[in-house]
Protein backbone atom coordinates (compact mmCIF):
# COMPACT_ATOMS: atom_id res chain seq x y z
CA UNK A 1 0.00 0.00 0.00
CA UNK A 2 1.74 3.25 -0.73
CA UNK A 3 -1.10 5.92 0.28
CA UNK A 4 -3.70 5.68 2.57
CA UNK A 5 -6.06 8.85 1.57
CA UNK A 6 -9.06 10.27 4.26
CA UNK A 7 -11.73 12.09 3.87
CA UNK A 8 -13.51 13.61 7.20
CA UNK A 9 -16.62 13.72 7.55
CA UNK A 10 -19.78 12.83 9.30
CA UNK A 11 -21.36 9.38 8.33
CA UNK A 12 -25.15 9.75 9.48
CA UNK A 13 -27.75 10.38 6.41
CA UNK A 14 -28.50 14.49 7.51
CA UNK A 15 -24.94 15.38 6.73
CA UNK A 16 -23.98 13.68 3.37
CA UNK A 17 -23.83 17.02 1.67
CA UNK A 18 -22.72 19.79 4.11
CA UNK A 19 -19.88 21.78 4.05
CA UNK A 20 -18.86 19.67 7.01
CA UNK A 21 -18.69 16.54 4.79
CA UNK A 22 -16.51 18.21 1.79
CA UNK A 23 -13.73 15.21 2.69
CA UNK A 24 -16.23 12.38 1.88
CA UNK A 25 -17.59 14.39 -0.86
CA UNK A 26 -14.36 14.63 -2.88
CA UNK A 27 -13.51 10.97 -1.99
CA UNK A 28 -16.97 9.88 -3.18
CA UNK A 29 -16.20 11.78 -6.69
CA UNK A 30 -12.49 10.33 -6.96
CA UNK A 31 -13.96 6.82 -6.77
CA UNK A 32 -16.41 7.56 -9.11
CA UNK A 33 -13.99 8.51 -11.68
CA UNK A 34 -12.03 5.45 -11.26
CA UNK A 35 -14.88 2.79 -10.78
CA UNK A 36 -13.88 1.59 -6.90
CA UNK A 37 -16.68 1.37 -4.10
CA UNK A 38 -16.55 1.75 -0.94
CA UNK A 39 -17.14 -1.21 1.44
CA UNK A 40 -17.53 -0.57 5.29
CA UNK A 41 -14.95 -2.24 7.41
CA UNK A 42 -16.25 -2.93 11.06
CA UNK A 43 -12.72 -3.00 12.36
CA UNK A 44 -11.34 -0.59 10.72
CA UNK A 45 -14.36 1.73 11.85
CA UNK A 46 -14.44 2.83 8.06
CA UNK A 47 -15.59 2.36 4.78
CA UNK A 48 -13.20 2.01 2.62
CA UNK A 49 -11.73 1.47 -1.53
CA UNK A 50 -9.39 0.18 -2.15
CA UNK A 51 -7.17 -0.09 -5.90
CA UNK A 52 -4.34 -2.16 -4.30
CA UNK A 53 -1.89 0.99 -4.50
CA UNK A 54 -4.18 3.06 -1.81
CA UNK A 55 -6.62 3.14 -0.13
CA UNK A 56 -9.70 5.37 -0.33
CA UNK A 57 -10.96 5.91 3.51
CA UNK A 58 -14.15 7.80 5.10
CA UNK A 59 -14.32 7.06 9.05
CA UNK A 60 -17.52 6.18 10.00
CA UNK A 61 -16.71 7.70 13.72
CA UNK A 62 -17.96 11.20 13.10
CA UNK A 63 -15.68 13.91 12.70
CA UNK A 64 -14.29 14.46 16.33
CA UNK A 65 -13.18 10.81 16.68
CA UNK A 66 -11.84 10.66 13.40
CA UNK A 67 -8.41 9.70 14.57
CA UNK A 68 -9.38 6.44 16.11
CA UNK A 69 -10.66 4.87 12.74
CA UNK A 70 -7.30 6.45 11.50
CA UNK A 71 -5.18 4.94 13.74
CA UNK A 72 -6.37 1.56 13.56
CA UNK A 73 -5.85 1.47 9.74
CA UNK A 74 -2.32 2.71 9.70
CA UNK A 75 -1.66 0.02 11.74
CA UNK A 76 -3.47 -2.68 10.35
CA UNK A 77 -1.87 -1.79 6.64
CA UNK A 78 1.42 -1.04 8.19
CA UNK A 79 1.70 1.97 6.31
CA UNK A 80 3.69 5.00 7.52
CA UNK A 81 1.88 8.36 8.92
CA UNK A 82 3.99 10.34 6.25
CA UNK A 83 2.08 8.26 3.60
CA UNK A 84 -0.95 9.51 4.87
CA UNK A 85 -3.27 12.50 3.51
CA UNK A 86 -6.28 13.92 5.07
CA UNK A 87 -8.67 15.62 2.85
CA UNK A 88 -11.13 18.25 5.14
CA UNK A 89 -13.04 21.47 5.22
CA UNK A 90 -11.59 24.41 6.20
CA UNK A 91 -13.68 27.89 6.79
CA UNK A 92 -10.29 29.64 6.85
CA UNK A 93 -10.21 29.31 2.95
CA UNK A 94 -12.16 31.22 0.82
CA UNK A 95 -14.91 28.37 -1.15
CA UNK A 96 -13.41 26.47 -3.87
CA UNK A 97 -9.97 26.71 -3.28
CA UNK A 98 -7.54 24.06 -1.50
CA UNK A 99 -3.87 24.01 0.17
CA UNK A 100 -2.46 20.93 0.51
CA UNK A 101 0.25 21.05 3.67
CA UNK A 102 2.27 18.62 5.49
CA UNK A 103 3.08 18.65 9.10
CA UNK A 104 0.79 21.54 10.24
CA UNK A 105 -1.48 21.93 13.43
CA UNK A 106 -4.94 21.57 13.54
CA UNK A 107 -5.98 25.06 12.71
CA UNK A 108 -9.53 24.11 15.79
CA UNK A 109 -10.71 21.72 13.17
CA UNK A 110 -11.93 18.70 15.78
CA UNK A 111 -11.42 15.82 12.95
CA UNK A 112 -7.69 16.93 12.34
CA UNK A 113 -7.02 17.63 16.52
CA UNK A 114 -8.49 13.96 16.77
CA UNK A 115 -5.91 12.50 14.34
CA UNK A 116 -3.03 14.12 15.64
CA UNK A 117 -3.91 13.19 19.11
CA UNK A 118 -4.24 9.48 18.65
CA UNK A 119 -1.33 9.42 16.32
CA UNK A 120 0.80 11.33 18.62
CA UNK A 121 2.38 13.71 15.39
CA UNK A 122 1.59 16.05 12.69
CA UNK A 123 3.59 14.07 10.44
CA UNK A 124 1.25 13.75 7.59
CA UNK A 125 -0.30 15.34 4.20
CA UNK A 126 -3.46 17.78 4.83
CA UNK A 127 -5.62 18.80 2.02
CA UNK A 128 -7.43 21.66 3.46
CA UNK A 129 -10.93 22.47 0.98
CA UNK A 130 -12.17 25.75 1.52
CA UNK A 131 -15.52 26.04 2.49
CA UNK A 132 -15.52 29.88 3.49
CA UNK A 133 -16.74 31.67 6.05
CA UNK A 134 -20.01 33.26 6.76
CA UNK A 135 -19.61 36.50 8.02
CA UNK A 136 -23.51 37.84 7.19
CA UNK A 137 -26.27 36.17 9.08
CA UNK A 138 -26.57 34.22 12.21
CA UNK A 139 -24.10 31.46 11.55
CA UNK A 140 -21.61 30.66 14.31
CA UNK A 141 -18.72 28.27 13.11
CA UNK A 142 -20.33 25.15 14.11
CA UNK A 143 -23.75 25.81 12.37
CA UNK A 144 -21.83 27.37 9.25
CA UNK A 145 -20.38 23.83 8.48
CA UNK A 146 -23.36 21.97 9.12
CA UNK A 147 -25.10 24.36 6.81
CA UNK A 148 -25.63 22.20 2.99
CA UNK A 149 -23.64 23.06 0.04
CA UNK A 150 -25.86 24.73 -2.57
CA UNK A 151 -26.45 22.50 -5.94
CA UNK A 152 -24.12 24.69 -7.93
CA UNK A 153 -21.86 24.40 -4.56
CA UNK A 154 -21.73 20.83 -5.20
CA UNK A 155 -21.25 20.82 -9.14
CA UNK A 156 -17.61 23.32 -7.75
CA UNK A 157 -16.70 20.31 -5.02
CA UNK A 158 -17.31 18.03 -7.64
CA UNK A 159 -14.52 19.91 -10.00
CA UNK A 160 -12.04 20.65 -7.40
CA UNK A 161 -12.46 16.66 -6.72
CA UNK A 162 -10.56 16.39 -9.96
CA UNK A 163 -7.94 18.91 -9.78
CA UNK A 164 -7.28 17.21 -6.32
CA UNK A 165 -7.13 13.67 -7.61
CA UNK A 166 -5.01 15.08 -10.38
CA UNK A 167 -2.06 17.05 -8.20
CA UNK A 168 -1.92 14.05 -5.75
CA UNK A 169 -1.49 11.83 -8.86
CA UNK A 170 -4.28 9.29 -7.51
CA UNK A 171 -4.43 7.05 -10.57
Amino acid sequence: MEKIIVGLGNPDEKHITTRHNSGFLILDNIAKTMDLHFVYKKRLLSEIADNKKFLLVKPQTFMNNSGLAIAKILSFYKVDKEDLIVIHDDADLSFGEYKIQYQSGSAGHHGVESIIQNLGSRDFWRVRVGIGRRTAGVYDIENWVLTDFLPEELEIIKNLSYKIKEELKIN
